[in-house]
């Protein structure tokens, strides 16, 4: 609470001076309800939950189990370039044809609608080739776009020197 003292009369003679008056304010009431707001958006608040998508990981094939070999008309292969360029071709490389390099973008009206053109081929195998100097956000987007158009099988692949010089050569 805020107070007022007064000086008492010294008791001397003479003019009569204004009396002094000092304030002295209380600062107790708004440092209890500062900490009471403080505890209150504490208690309340909840913390984000950070989101992860769950990606299934393949059982270790058992030794002298082979792998079938994919088809190159169920595959395409997306290389991720540097400066978040976006290369995919239909099919692998097989080295005896060269596949034709096309160029896409990141968002709904590039990639995505590649992938849901695909999508009538049940037995599609994605193959994803970050290329070393590809950013890890366009990595990231590719698995979300993975997710979003529901296709299923995809793999992580190291690019290739055959998919790099298809890159180099391409002048896209």
């Amino acid at each position: 609470m805020a107070e007022i003292q007064q000086q008492a009369d010294s008791g001397k003679g003479g003019k009569k001076r204004a009396k002094k008056m000092s304030t002295k304010i209380d600062m107790t009431p708004m440092v209890d309800l500062a900490f009471l707001l403080l505890t209150f958006f504490m208690l309340t608040t909840t913390f984000s939950k950070p989101t992860v998508m769950e990606v299934a990981m393949p059982v270790k094939p058992k030794p002298g189990e082979e792998q079938p070999p994919i088809k190159a008309s169920n595959a395409l292969t997306l290389l991720l370039g540097e400066n978040n360029k976006l290369y995919y071709y239909d099919g692998l490389l097989d080295g005896t044809t060269k596949p034709e390099l096309k160029l896409s973008n990141y968002g709904a009206d590039g990639i995505r609608k590649v992938l849901l053109q695909h999508k009538s081929n049940p037995q599609l195998v994605v193959l994803i080739k970050p290329d070393d100097k590809s950013a890890y956000k366009n990595m990231v987007d590719i698995l979300d776009e993975m997710n979003i158009t529901e296709t299923k099988k995809y793999a992580l692949v190291d690019i290739s020197k055959p998919d790099q010089e298809l890159i180099k050569t391409s002048g896209l």
